[in-house]
């Protein structure tokens, strides 16, 4: 059985951006998309939706290319921070502290990571947030109700794609779909995603864990 927190590093390019394993990183830039107007306006829309978020607490159900599926809890707090943490008997984890993101390997007791400048993370937890620049729109879509939204990181489009998926009328993220590198796509779904929570800094600092976990509502 794949471990799930492995998975998480395919599945969370979107928020975390490392590939799950070394592969080649191709060198060609993204092909260029053209937009209509009501393309345009929708991107902006999805803008000034995500832009407008400063904390937000939601339960998730991570499916792999497998069809494996694990649960836990994503949160997040603008600018720079956000922390994803599996349900029991999971214990792998992410967290973004400002400045770097920060992957738990419970299996080795060890953790690597990366810059937040250097992730797709970087998108999403930047005080400015605009979907252009270093990363690049490869698609909109719509769908009865559904506004789906496809991303690249523009200097290494070989790391995989972004499809943010939203809910219209209003607008709210309901979920996201990885593509990674090796040619595995993972989906996270948000279950009851609460905009707006208090949320405590410490969430945000990465420490080993106790062998007992905090209960952290």
């Amino acid at each position: 059985m794949t471990r799930p927190g492995i998975l998480a590093l395919a599945a969370l390019i979107a928020l975390a951006g490392l590939p799950a394993s070394p592969v080649p990183v191709l060198a060609a830039p993204p092909a260029a998309t053209s937009l209509s107007e009501a393309e345009k306006a929708d991107l902006g829309r999805v803008e000034a939706y995500l832009d407008g978020i400063d904390t937000l607490k939601s339960q998730f159900l991570q499916i792999s290319d497998s069809g494996q599926s694990v649960r836990g809890t994503f949160y997040l707090k603008r600018p720079g921070r956000m922390r994803i943490e599996y349900d029991q008997p999971v214990e792998d984890f992410v967290v973004a502290d400002g400045s770097f993101v920060f992957f738990w390997d419970a299996e080795l007791k060890q953790q690597s990571n990366a810059p937040i400048g250097s992730t797709l993370a970087d998108f999403i937890l930047r005080p400015d947030l605009k979907l252009s620049g270093d990363v690049t729109v490869t698609g909109v879509e719509r769908g009865q109700g559904v506004l789906e939204v496809t991303l690249v990181q523009s200097s290494d489009p070989g790391l995989g794609k972004l499809t943010l998926v939203f809910e219209d009328q209003p607008l709210r993220l309901r979920k996201w779909r990885v593509l990674d590198a090796q040619g595995l796509t993972t989906e996270v779904a948000l279950l009851n995603p609460e905009a707006g929570v208090a949320l405590k800094d410490e969430l945000f600092y990465f420490r080993e864990p106790a062998q007992k976990r905090r209960n952290r509502d």
